[in-house]
């Protein structure tokens, strides 16, 4: 009867601790561009669809290479190639209005799946003044050109690749694993790093 229990005692402080609070999310480099946006949100309130007038946005990405722009959904943004400044203006328009157009036709379609460039999207294309629009850009965007400076050879057929990147694991050669060990990979065909000619 004299015996006292033990007290438990809890240490909220610590436990905390352990919890690391988690990484910010990378986001893409874009820039805003108010004035497209603007034009975009009329477009779209007079088309009757407030909701996309009240959330479209549009920015420059200059990581864009090749494409001249894209459009998101559900998160009703644009992003345009920077490139696109060194066009006429009609193709800024053009590009602008060819995205804004999958946004449109996503919008009135709601969660119903449809064709990127089917009927829906050519119907919203012809409200916004491009009738009979091609689904993808002809514009002369060259991808930049990056040098290759890690070459890999393979012992066997001597057959050279070169990578921008080095290889960071074991790679063998397709062809040589292909015709000798039905395409698994044996270390006899690894390809060797070797120097590439100047």
């Amino acid at each position: 009867m004299g015996q006292s229990m033990p007290q438990l005692e809890f240490r909220w402080t610590s436990w905390l601790r352990i919890f690391k609070a988690p990484a910010p999310l990378k986001t893409r480099p874009v820039k805003d561009d108010g004035g497209l946006t603007a034009w975009c949100a009329e477009a779209s309130a007079s088309l009757g669809l407030p909701e996309l007038a009240r959330k479209v946005r549009v920015s420059w990405n200059p990581r864009m290479q090749t494409t001249a722009g894209r459009a998101w959904w559900p998160d009703r943004s644009i992003e345009l190639n920077p490139k696109l400044h060194q066009c006429e203006p009609d193709q800024l328009w053009r590009t602008l209005k060819h995205e804004l157009a999958h946004l449109v036709a996503y919008e009135r379609c709601g969660r119903r799946r449809i064709d990127p460039h089917g009927p829906e999207w050519l119907a919203a294309c012809a409200d916004l003044g491009i009738p009979g629009e091609l689904p993808y850009h002809t514009l002369p965007f060259k991808r930049r050109r990056m040098k290759r400076n890690h070459a890999y050879t393979c012992p066997h057929c001597f057959s050279t690749i070169h990578r921008v990147k080095p290889i960071r694991r074991a790679v063998a050669c397709y062809e040589c694993c292909r015709k000798f060990n039905g395409g698994i990979y044996h270390d006899r065909f690894r390809l060797v790093k070797t120097k590439p000619l100047a």
